[in-house]
């Protein structure tokens, strides 16, 4: 095997180069976005949900009279509806007060929930299982409304309002029995009860938190592969948006083989030919080049000059080797199917240098606000430039790294080998290799 997996230095750590003023970022501002993503075209729904619990609240007070049910019970029902009805439509309607109202609507949630529960104990709470279930049910109702409008912070506060209230109106009972009837079943009813609200309040914040942070994620990686799908195939977008980089920068550490290819003599060439016959030549080898990139599944990261650079980011180091050693052997094909038809011509033909390596990068949308560029960074792009100047120098039509050759673990196809170049002048423990037939 090639000794050459040390070649690359490791990468730096990545510094947010934008302004202090560009670098500040609104820490609410992805919280926020999520929550109207989450919202969004259930402003309706959220509302109507409200209007179907005022309703189904008063069905329930109506087909059970095991309460008191006084005329202050029918007007704190009736207040209710049209206090939430208030603030949903408040909320629905946007501006710097929706919060407000947002708020003020979970403390009137609360205020119903504990409302109920100890009015029934007051009332009897225990004395029968149809006016238990009566007097939790808004609470129970109230708190999925809550956990529905994927307001954290607001299911936890109405979760924590309710418990302690109960909580505390259960320990006055204890400790004071006689202001409660039913002494013999008003604990074992309320403590199983209070056990029940607590759990499925547990239950509906941990949901609630799972789904925000999923719609956070899938909010993200959508973003990233749009970003991505301008410049790279979509497998690759996927892949690279997939992973968890640097969620300022877009900007991800992965690991990559590069390829960089470019015309021999170009500047000769330039000087004996007209600038439209190298136009047509220029234009010609990258055709060939992004055939070749694309048919193994890698990236063309751009064109500079009589060069072109790309990059296999895609699956395990291995595998990104092998396609790019399969694109080389295919550029190869098709520059000599090229050189044919153009020797037929009339043409001058073309003759390519390719270098070859491999190191970990990092790749991604590098955007500084005016220009959005995808590109790879990193010391093995230096590497790359320096093998490229020494595989010209020697007169090498296919170079390679030692790095490189350590991921084809010795598989060369046949009829190819791995020629040591022992003057090649690169920084240790860098070492250049000629593949030739």
């Amino acid at each position: 095997m090639v000794s050459g997996s040390v070649g690359n230095p490791p990468l730096p750590v990545l510094q947010d180069a934008r302004s202090p003023a560009e670098g500040r970022v609104d820490p609410g501002s992805d919280d926020r976005a999520v929550l109207r993503a989450m919202q969004a075209g259930g402003g309706l729904r959220l509302l109507g949900l409200r209007v179907v619990i005022v309703l189904v609240l008063l069905m329930a007070a109506q087909a059970y009279d095991g309460s008191l049910h006084a005329l202050s019970h029918w007007l704190i029902l009736g207040l209710y509806g049209l206090g939430t009805v208030w603030f949903g439509l408040g909320e629905r309607s946007g501006g710097p007060r929706a919060e407000a109202y947002s708020w003020a609507g979970t403390l009137l949630n609360a205020g119903l929930a504990v409302y109920v529960i100890i009015e029934h104990m007051l009332a009897g709470g225990g004395a029968g299982l149809g006016a238990d279930a009566v007097s939790r049910l808004p609470a129970f109702l109230l708190l999925l409304q809550t956990g529905l409008s994927m307001r954290v912070a607001q299911t936890l506060l109405f979760c924590g309002l309710v418990t302690a209230c109960w909580s505390a109106a259960f320990l006055v009972g204890v400790l004071y029995p006689e202001l409660f009837p039913g002494p013999d079943t008003f604990p074992t009813a309320q403590i199983t009860g209070l056990a029940t609200f607590a759990a499925a309040g547990l239950l509906v914040v941990d949901g609630t938190t799972r789904l925000r942070a999923a719609v956070t994620r899938a909010l993200r990686m959508e973003h990233e592969r749009t970003q991505l799908a301008r410049f790279v195939p979509d497998t690759v977008a996927l892949d690279l948006a997939a992973e968890d980089g640097d969620s300022a920068l877009g900007v991800h550490r992965r690991h990559a083989c590069l390829m960089i290819l470019d015309i021999r003599g170009f500047s000769r060439l330039s000087r004996e030919h007209p600038p439209e016959a190298m136009v047509t030549a220029l234009l010609a080898v990258r055709a060939v080049a992004q055939a070749a990139v694309s048919e193994q599944g890698g990236v063309v990261d751009k064109y500079i000059g009589d060069a072109v650079l790309a990059q296999f980011v895609f699956g395990q180091p291995g595998a990104q080797a092998q396609a790019a050693l399969a694109c080389t052997l295919s550029i190869r094909r098709r520059m000599a199917a090229l050189n044919a038809a153009r020797a037929r011509e009339g043409l001058f033909t073309l003759r390519l240098v390719v270098a070859l390596h491999a190191g970990d990068l990092l790749v991604g949308v590098f955007d500084d606000g005016v220009r959005a560029e995808y590109t790879v960074l990193g010391p093995a792009m230096n590497a790359l430039a320096r093998i490229e100047t020494q595989a010209k120098a020697a007169e090498i039509e296919v170079a390679a790294s030692g790095d490189f050759l350590d991921l084809l673990d010795g598989a060369l196809p046949a009829g190819l080998r791995a020629v040591p170049v022992p003057q090649a002048r690169l920084p240790e423990p860098l070492a250049l290799f000629a593949l030739a037939a």
